[in-house]
């Protein structure tokens, strides 16, 4: 894992991988803990393939058991990739939902993401 800092005000933890970051509860808080100890960051770009495909599976609770994690730790988020391969009118509705928000964002870019988080 790769950690760069993004933004103007240089609060923002861009994060690469070769493989899966967020497999489960633990692992998102893992990822929390580690960007707000190593670069002292409370807002994260991820990308969508590092994540676990099961958290676009809402059935599973993984994706809302994580967002609410992040929300009681005041950590905002940004998933950047391509989401138009969903089909599920309940992740679309998820997808909307959040990115009219202020903490969890789904992109495109991450010029898109630095935006949403800053």
């Amino acid at each position: 894992m790769n950690i760069t800092i993004k933004g103007i005000n240089k609060n923002i933890a861009e994060v690469h991988s070769e493989g899966l970051i967020i497999t489960d509860v633990q692992s998102a808080l893992d990822l929390m803990a580690t960007v707000r100890y190593e670069v002292d960051c409370d807002r994260i770009i991820i990308y969508k393939t590092s994540i676990a495909e099961d958290f676009f599976k809402l059935s599973t609770r993984l994706a809302g058991d994580i967002l609410q994690k992040y929300v009681n730790y005041q950590m905002k988020l940004a998933i950047v990739g391509d989401f138009s391969g969903y089909m599920s009118k309940a992740l679309k509705d998820f997808i909307y939902e959040s990115n009219n928000g202020k903490d969890f964002f789904f992109v495109s870019a991450i010029e898109e993401a630095i935006e949403k988080l800053s």
